[in-house]
């Protein structure tokens, strides 16, 4: 009887697989933290015969190269991806025994990528899941701009066959089981559920419904912007990332840390947004760790620039290095845990902002205060409706646009609170004078603060 083990790795919305029998098993698009999948196949009593990669990733480092050294598994990568390390070239139809009665076939379907393969699970004859990577998702598929633009509408109408080659050879009880799409910026729309099957896609995924000009044009449209990040992905994993190194960085204190920010080094508060508004060292950034670190981290902070993290204690700083490793940011230059009081220098005060919800806006905008609403959601987020009189600035474009906001006091809001919180910090850095907006955009609407969007992108609203 065969099994299939899912790694989740959540903050990056992707998972990986490791499948096999009473002996054997393959693990398919790898973490960086190869040790999760190691422990799993140690908890199974299966050696790991096999490491396959459904495609070169965009959005997070892989571990396939380390994991294959480690273990002496036979690393697969299609054969048409270029990279710089030995591996097994894989090609449409290859098949390898994983144990007994257990194989797994390679099924080309490009679209996410020119040389994505999926690969199919046969026990005994029979196809029993999918690992379908980016292909084909929980009721979508992946993106196809993350190559080059000028193949992206090419990449699209191969999502479409590629799909459809899937529900056509597949029966539909086979289980599909894809990397992306779970929160993944590499889904191109919103992938709901959490298990599905081909049966199931079939019925419902705009790809196998839609004729594939509807659904390259819609495609096309709802596109949103890419991390800044995932330009680095690729190449990293075509070159053979190193072995990862999560040794604990060097302690900063207060004057070091008041060094690093005056060379233009980013400081990152890792603590809850209520404790960083409570009290921060000036000029630091707060993003949490309990949110989406790695993802949004990566996107806003210059590629390459030295990171010193401030954590509330060494297990959050631990595990912050752990998902920051995943998208390539590898070392930490300095970190210090504790409370702000020990992170400054002789005679320096924390700095500290407001928190408020939207019934507080709604007030202080009755009262005439001196208030400037900047939204820092995504354009389709804004589409749909938005602060009357709001400012628009995506927060993973704020930070080179800080000039563009208004004088006057910022409340800053997102859907939720975690992004007004990183914007808040970023303009906070800058000596403005704000107010973090950290409540739930229903709130908005019930307070009438909202107004229905004409659908437009960017700048300011009327």
């Amino acid at each position: 009887m065969f099994f299939v083990d899912t790694l989740e790795t959540e903050g990056l919305g992707n998972r990986s697989y490791l499948a096999g029998g009473t002996a054997t098993a393959v693990v398919v698009d790898p973490p960086r933290d190869v040790e999760r999948v190691m422990a799993a196949a140690a908890g199974r009593g299966v050696r790991i015969g096999y490491v396959v990669e459904t495609h070169i990733h965009n959005d997070y480092v892989t571990g396939g190269l380390e994991l294959s050294r480690l273990t002496g598994a036979r690393y697969l990568v299609p054969a048409s991806a270029r990279v710089s390390f030995d591996r097994v070239p894989v090609a449409d139809g290859d098949s390898v025994a994983v144990d007994t009665g257990l194989s797994l076939r390679a099924l080309a379907t490009p679209g996410h990528t020119p040389h994505h393969t999926a690969y199919v699970l046969v026990e005994d004859g029979r196809e029993v899941a999918a690992f379908t990577g980016g292909s084909l998702l929980t009721g979508a598929v992946g993106r196809p701009d993350l190559v080059e633009p000028r193949l992206t509408e090419q990449l699209a109408r191969s999502q479409h066959a590629s799909a459809h080659r899937l529900a056509d050879e597949l029966p539909d009880d086979v289980r599909v089981l894809p990397t992306h799409g779970f929160g993944s910026f590499c889904s191109a729309s919103r992938a709901e559920g959490d298990a599905t099957t081909i049966g199931e896609e079939r019925a419902g995924n705009d790809a196998l419904t839609q004729d594939v000009d509807t659904f390259v044009a819609r495609m096309l449209a709802g596109l949103e912007d890419v991390p800044a990040y995932y330009a680095h992905m690729g190449p990293i994993n075509a070159d053979g990332p190193a072995p990862m190194d999560l040794t604990p960085p060097g302690t900063a204190g207060g004057e070091e840390i008041a060094q690093r920010l005056a060379a233009g080094e980013w400081v990152v508060d890792l603590r809850s947004r209520t404790a960083f508004a409570r009290g921060h060292v000036a000029g630091t950034f707060n993003f949490e760790a309990e949110g989406s670190l790695a993802m949004y981290l990566a996107w806003l902070i210059p590629w390459g620039k030295p990171v010193t993290l401030l954590a509330a204690s060494a297990g959050q700083l631990a595990e912050a290095q752990r998902e920051l490793v995943r998208v390539g940011i590898e070392r930490p230059a300095a970190a210090a845990t504790g409370e702000p009081s020990s992170w400054l220098r002789a005679g320096e005060d924390v700095r500290s902002f407001p928190r408020a919800g939207f019934a507080a806006l709604k007030q202080a905008l009755g009262r005439g205060d001196d208030v400037v609403v900047l939204d820092v959601r995504r354009d389709s987020e804004r589409a749909g409706e938005y602060v009357r009189g709001s400012v628009h600035i995506p927060v993973h474009e704020l930070h080179g646009r800080t000039g563009e906001v208004p004088a006057g006091v910022v409340w800053v809001h997102c859907a939720g609170g975690m992004r007004a919180a990183i914007a808040a910090s970023l303009l906070d850095a800058e000596g403005r004078d704000v107010v973090a907006v950290d409540d739930g955009f229903d709130a908005a609407r019930s307070a009438g603060l909202t107004v229905a969007s004409s659908g437009g992108r960017g700048g300011s609203a009327a």
